[in-house]
């Protein structure tokens, strides 16, 4: 992260001694990324972090990947994904997309998680609606409809859907948690070319310092659950794995540094536009390892007097392209049978562009009401179980006005 927080008691100097109002020595932790190399934060446990008791293996049933072949530009519909009543933000992703650098999920959740770490790399959420509050061992975090989450590589945390920490859940008065997840094999930050040497966002960023939520307070499980063996599902390159601790893991009183979880809502962001079409690279939002994130907001439009304010046909030769669908109209796809939580994939190797009559109908246009969280990868996305269940067969020939198998 770009600046330094601190977040309840820690010492004057660090790696010295810290004790309880009992005498006995806090547990320092060091969560550093890059070895000794980079971002890191220190944390002071009142038990040890260490201190583990079991460790079972967890089966891991997301299903297959499979490549898109016959390569075509395809459609999904997440709205139409079932969830069971009781699912929860972790244990109900469902995959939809895949390569060796991210996974990408989905979930409607109206239970909370169990406690949960991903080993692997850092993970962004997306919530596309719904309200809760996310707990990590950092404190916690209040989400609701906007909100991108990044959660550093073993940040052990759960999700609570429809939480409050002053007014506690009403499930009943609370729609589902929608939550689009990507998971890293690397980390996810600011592109770089939005901040100085030192870390600071630059003045041509579209978001700064200022637009970022973190934790203010400790989370501390106080009581017999404190101290009561507790499991936490661990996600690593070999598969799942359930730890027990002889105690709960959210007992930091304090910690500061660089390394922590934080919150980022959509409508913060403020779009770059110009007198002719700008290209996507100026939504950029994230980085991730051979991934981009980019957020499509409501703008003011190109503004030269004989602009075409939709996107012209490109081919992306190095990456595949993926939109998700979150708010508004979006002007490009009208009548391609693109919706609110709708996603469209257009692969390396095809061509895309606007529907049809779109370029003409968009002249004149000064305003797009729109909101998108795209997603390009460098390398090919393979199809997971969810995109197999909620695709759009036709919109491969939506260009063309045909309906063909």
């Amino acid at each position: 992260m770009p600046y330094y927080r601190k977040i309840g008691e820690v010492p004057p100097k660090r790696h010295t001694q810290f004790r309880s109002p009992t005498g006995s020595l806090y547990a320092e932790e060091l969560m550093g990324v890059e070895g000794f190399s980079s971002d890191s934060a220190l944390l002071y446990h009142r038990y040890l972090p260490t201190s583990i008791v079991g460790a079972e293996p967890v089966e891991d049933d997301r299903g297959p990947i499979v490549a898109n072949h016959p390569l075509k530009p395809r459609a999904y519909r997440t709205q139409d994904l079932a969830f069971k009543p009781d699912a929860d933000a972790i244990t109900a992703r469902r995959r939809l997309f895949g390569n060796n650098d991210v996974t990408i999920g989905f979930a409607v959740a109206s239970e909370p998680s169990p406690l949960y770490r991903n080993a692997i790399g850092d993970e962004l959420l997306y919530i596309q609606g719904g309200s809760g509050t996310i707990e990590t061992i950092y404190g916690a975090l209040d989400v609701g409809d906007g909100d991108y989450v990044v959660l550093p590589t073993s940040t052990t945390y759960r999700v609570v859907p429809g939480a409050s920490r002053g007014g506690g859940r009403d499930q009943s008065a609370t729609p589902p948690l929608r939550v689009l997840s990507l998971e890293a094999r690397g980390h996810i930050g600011p592109p770089k070319r939005y901040l100085s040497a030192k870390g600071q966002f630059l003045e041509h960023a579209p978001y700064c310092e200022r637009d970022l939520r973190g934790p203010t307070e400790p989370l501390l499980v106080d009581g017999p659950e404190s101290d009561a063996d507790t499991e936490v599902l661990v996600r690593h390159r070999a598969g799942l794995t359930r730890f027990t601790y002889d105690h709960h893991p959210f007992d930091v009183v304090g910690w500061d540094g660089c390394l922590y979880p934080w919150v980022f809502n959509i409508d913060d962001f403020e779009p770059i536009t110009g007198r002719v079409h700008q290209p996507p690279p100026v939504h950029q939002t994230f980085e991730g390892p051979n991934f981009v994130v980019c957020s499509f907001c409501p703008r003011k439009v190109d503004y030269h007097p004989l602009a075409i304010p939709v996107p012209y046909n490109h081919a992306n030769v190095d990456s595949d392209e993926l939109m998700f669908y979150v708010r508004g109209n979006y002007e490009a796809r009208k009548g391609s049978g693109i919706d609110i939580g709708s996603m469209s994939l257009h692969p390396s190797g095809c061509t895309h562009g606007p529907q049809p009559g779109a370029a003409e109908a968009s002249v004149g246009a000064e305003f797009f009401d729109e909101t998108a969280v795209m997603v390009d990868t460098f390398a090919p996305l393979d199809l997971g179980e969810a995109a197999d269940a909620c695709e759009d067969p036709g919109y491969a020939w939506s260009w063309s006005g045909r309906s063909l198998p």
